[in-house]
């Protein structure tokens, strides 16, 4: 079972959705048991960080979630899936912590004439090879996008992909059994069905 973590806010049904389509076993979930008995975990979102943050520390999803990524178990983030994933954010007043799995924070994009958010299609380079969530995908690649903030990693050995929007931001990072992408694989059409194929086959 893959169980899709609901905190109140999230693109739930269309990430649900494509994995079932694909024959995957998908469950939307808010019980912490939940995540210890399924196989996979996703984390997609949209919105606050801090909000998604406060949810899931209500729903008392955070340690249970920490806990099964440090045993191995493959997760995928999906965009405030990525996000929460390190130390803080410079979203909202003072900044907002997250769960601290990776070292690094999470930044607004600046720039005179850049749009924010950054939204639609992208190309998507992988800097890593090896990565099997792009087996079988072309190399620059267009992924579709929506956000206003990127992450900045400390280690840059966990980049497997960047985009340029302004700056060469990373776009997807890879550490061992976490996969985390700032695009939308869900709403990349073909290209984006084959990313979450792949995930459904590891």
């Amino acid at each position: 079972m893959i169980a899709v973590i609901d905190y109140g806010v999230g693109n739930l049904g269309s990430v649900s959705n494509a994995i079932k389509y694909l024959g995957g076993p998908a469950k939307i979930t808010n019980r912490p048991a939940d995540l210890k008995k399924a196989d996979k975990i996703v984390l997609p979102g949209v919105g606050a960080f801090k909000d998604a943050l406060d949810s899931m520390n209500e729903l008392g999803l955070i340690e249970p979630l920490k806990e099964e990524i440090s045993k191995g178990k493959i997760y995928l983030g999906i965009c405030l899936g990525l996000e929460v994933l390190f130390e803080k954010s410079e979203e909202g007043d003072g900044g907002s912590e997250g769960l601290g799995i990776i070292k690094g924070d999470v930044v607004k994009f600046r720039g005179r004439g850049l749009k924010v958010p950054h939204m639609g299609w992208n190309q998507v380079k992988t800097e890593r090879q090896g990565c099997p969530l792009f087996k079988g995908i072309s190399d620059g690649s267009f992924f579709y996008f929506v956000h206003s903030y990127y992450v900045e990693p400390v280690h840059g050995g966990i980049k497997a992909a960047t985009t340029d929007y302004g700056l060469n931001f990373t776009s997807m990072v890879w550490k061992e059994n976490i996969f985390a992408t700032q695009f939308h694989p869900e709403k990349s059409q073909t290209v984006g069905l084959k990313f979450l194929l792949n995930f459904l086959k590891i």
